[in-house]
């Protein structure tokens, strides 16, 4: 009964968090925040289109169209030295059915489940004494990947409590720049225009990870933290096509909260929905053209191949809806016939 009324209270503060949509992080509050002042800009960041704000703080998206998501920073807590547990033992909490983002890097493998990852959003991690960020955005469905060395040194990120375009805002707890989740870009702050690079990850039903790689580490629940994992405070949200945040471009063509896997080449983005891979398995197409070849297979991994190179390319899973906002000139694969 307890850990319901804690489930309750998590649900109504999130629909709160919608009125604190209204509440833009003003230049002020972002100059404020810790984030270093810089003096004027050099010629290849104004060619960039990275400005200054009244106060001196370098942005490439307007301070005012980043806004509050309701909790503080660091209110949702990121996960800085994680434990790991073997697959025979967390599948005594992970049911078959649960959703897990999933690795496999340098050789080794490493399972995120979803009923943690909702709670924290941000894993700081090493694989093999390499520094890695595991990020996950409730609202906008991504599990994204990167690595987390900026010019040479390790960086640790966390949650800013904000929002752009419905998505998770970082911040590096080196200079208080502000990054997006999706796309990994530095927006506000000292390092405003840099990208982090991203790594391949799945998101992938535990049952098949487990049976195809039985070696996996798994995430402990062990966190340092006391919450009520297994529930999910986003509820319906999934499903139905309401958005809780506002965001920049928006498209009709499909449900917003489609999952689709995107992909950018030679500077074209494209998108492919789930439900088509999961009917066809295979789509062969052309992007800037480059011949690909986008699979899913029986565990529902998804890859996209160049089929000149051989190369498996980085792509991005995410709602419709988010990807869309960020990237309004993509491309969409729909199958002959779509209505």
């Amino acid at each position: 009964m307890k850990t319901r009324y804690n489930v309750l209270l998590v649900s109504i503060a999130i629909l709160l968090a919608v009125f604190m949509a209204c509440i833009p992080a003003s230049a002020e509050e972002v100059g404020g925040g810790g984030i270093e002042k810089l003096p004027e800009l050099t010629e290849m960041e104004q060619e960039l289109g990275i400005m200054l704000t009244e106060m001196g703080v370098k942005y490439i998206v307007d301070p005012n169209d980043i806004v509050s998501g309701g909790p503080p920073m660091d209110g949702i807590p990121s996960i800085d030295d994680p434990e790991y547990v073997t697959v025979e033992e967390a599948d005594r909490w992970i049911e078959d059915n649960e959703l897990v983002l999933a690795l496999i890097h340098n050789g080794t493998k490493r399972v995120y489940p979803l009923q943690i990852m909702v709670w924290h959003e941000i894993v700081n991690d090493h694989i093999n004494g390499e520094p890695i960020l595991i990020t996950y955005c409730p609202l906008c469905g991504s599990g994204i990947a990167y690595e987390r060395t900026i010019n040479g040194e390790e960086v640790e990120f966390g949650t800013s409590g904000k929002l752009y375009n419905s998505n998770l805002v970082m911040y590096d707890r080196k200079t208080n720049s502000y990054w997006t989740q999706i796309g990994g870009q530095a927006i506000v702050g000292e390092l405003t225009g840099m990208e982090l690079n991203a790594i391949s990850i799945e998101t992938v039903v535990w049952r098949d990870w487990k049976v195809a790689h039985p070696d996996s580490q798994v995430l402990s629940q062990n966190t340092g933290f006391s919450r009520p994992y297994g529930n999910d405070p986003y509820g319906s949200y999934y499903e139905n096509s309401i958005l809780l945040f506002p965001v920049e471009n928006s498209d009709t063509t499909i449900h917003p909260k489609t999952v689709i896997f995107g992909i950018e080449l030679n500077g074209t983005f494209k998108a492919y929905r789930e439900d088509d891979l999961i009917e066809l398995g295979t789509i062969e197409d052309t992007i800037d053209g480059v011949d690909v070849r986008v699979e899913r297979d029986e565990a529902g991994i998804v890859t996209i191949t160049d089929l000149d190179t051989g190369e498996e390319l980085v792509k991005e899973r995410d709602f419709w809806f988010a990807w869309y906002a960020f990237h309004p000139e993509t491309e969409l694969y729909l199958p002959e016939g779509f209505i």
